[in-house]
């Protein structure tokens, strides 16, 4: 699976903002009211978080998502092999309440 096919099967949901749509690298903003559903559709794809918002991230987690910003404690993590390629998927919810960023990222190997 990749990136384009992971945001297509969001297509019912609302995105505020698309900032970037490559094969390596995605990020969209959509609105924090939403979370639930988000998360609801990455679950059914990825499976559960690996860290999930309010839990502390442990030194996996920061390694896994240094090159994206780092993880932390309000964000949540998702991570999957996909034909021998791994994604991750943050959660990055902006102090405004309103918003959330939504990073989605095919790793190097």
């Amino acid at each position: 699976m990749m990136l384009k096919e992971i945001v297509e099967k969001c297509g019912a949901l609302e995105i505020y903002r698309k900032r970037s749509i490559t094969e390596e690298y995605c990020e969209l903003v959509f609105y924090s009211k939403d979370t639930a559903k988000w998360n609801a559709i990455l679950t059914g794809i990825f499976g559960q978080a690996i860290k999930a918002a309010g839990k502390k991230p442990v030194g996996d987690d920061m390694q896994l998502t240094k090159g994206y910003g780092g993880i932390y404690h309000n964000q949540t993590l998702f991570k999957k092999e996909f034909d021998g390629t791994t994604i991750i998927a943050m959660f990055w919810p902006w102090q405004d309440g309103v918003l959330t960023t939504l990073k989605l990222a095919v790793l190097e190997k």
